[in-house]
């Protein structure tokens, strides 16, 4: 038998490097027989105490009448739930109920910002403060996990978009917000989870521009985030234009140009050059409402119109 060193690979013979495939690999993904590591959801899922409740479904309102809006009742017997505590406990602890249920999923996890969640908390009348340092649970979330480097993180959101995939409905999409420090980080992740084909957006967040050349010298001006947007599925993912919520009202870019009808509605004139259309110049044709929101603006990958940002 011959030994290591002089087995010969080639055609026959092939390196098991030679037959890897493109992906992520970070110290943790596989065990040390190779094996890669399994999230361990039943050792996460815990009972979630109910501590208070905001709002009741109907069937409940004929039970104890008057101690329930009957406004605010949910037609059914769900009721939403804002829930504090680690979010993979929580998403272990959910799977029972929800997994393949979700229908969309928003996450912004942490950037390693490096920020410091220390804070005074006022007593009494106020006037005195008491300093309030980071509980054990607010450090494991607020510290960006990058205290043990680039391969905790990694396993970290590994873990809990594994939980996030498995609650995801065949119509569900995800939306991970990060910035440039963990966006190709992050993207390499996704693709290996939910699948190339799946990816359906990088959408850019042009916000206010953070910084200028003075405060910091040696890069450009900060100006946007990222959303990476996938699905779980290639097809049947909902996506809707008439929507008002993906759609850019007129207003937000022709307000200077907007004028009022007989009526009060106020629209803008979409003047139309060089053009060869007979009704062209009838004012029914060149006038778009803005409170339509069926004429809006379709959304781009490019997102301007919420330019505000709130560091956090």
């Amino acid at each position: 038998m011959a030994s290591n060193s002089s087995q010969r690979f080639g055609p026959d013979n092939p390196h098991p490097l030679s037959t890897l495939k493109t992906e992520l690999v970070w110290e943790g993904k596989y065990d040390e027989y190779g094996r890669r590591r399994e999230v361990d959801i039943a050792g996460s899922a815990m009972p979630l105490q109910r501590i208070e409740t905001v709002d009741e479904p109907a069937s409940r309102l004929g039970q104890q009448p008057g101690l329930f809006d009957a406004v605010k009742a949910h037609p059914d017997d769900f009721r939403n739930r804002l829930i504090w505590g680690d979010n993979k406990l929580v998403m272990a602890s959910l799977l029972r109920d929800f997994k393949g249920k979700i229908d969309l999923i928003y996450i912004d996890p942490p950037f390693d910002v490096g920020a410091d969640f220390t804070m005074n908390v006022p007593i009494g009348d106020e006037s005195e403060t008491i300093g309030k340092d980071q509980s054990t649970l607010e450090m494991v979330a607020y510290r960006d996990m990058w205290g043990k480097g680039t391969d905790s993180y990694l396993h970290m959101m590994y873990e809990r978009l594994v939980l996030m995939r498995d609650l995801l409905s065949g119509i569900g999409s995800i939306y991970v917000h990060c910035d440039w420090r963990v966006v190709h980080y992050l993207k390499l992740l996704l693709d290996e989870m939910f699948g190339i084909s799946n990816f359906r957006n990088e959408i850019i967040w042009h916000h206010q521009v953070l910084g200028t050349p003075r405060t910091n010298p040696s890069r450009f001006a900060k100006s946007h985030e990222s959303i990476l947007w996938y699905s779980k599925s290639p097809s049947g993912f909902i996506l809707n234009y008439k929507d008002p919520a993906v759609r850019v009202p007129w207003s937000d870019f022709t307000k200077n140009s907007m004028k009022q009808d007989e009526e009060g509605k106020w629209y803008y004139e979409r003047r139309r050059t060089g053009t060869n259309n007979p009704w062209a110049h009838d004012p029914r044709f060149l006038r778009t409402y803005v409170d339509d929101p069926d004429t809006g603006k379709t959304a781009s990958d490019v997102w301007s119109d919420l330019p505000s940002y709130q560091p956090i």
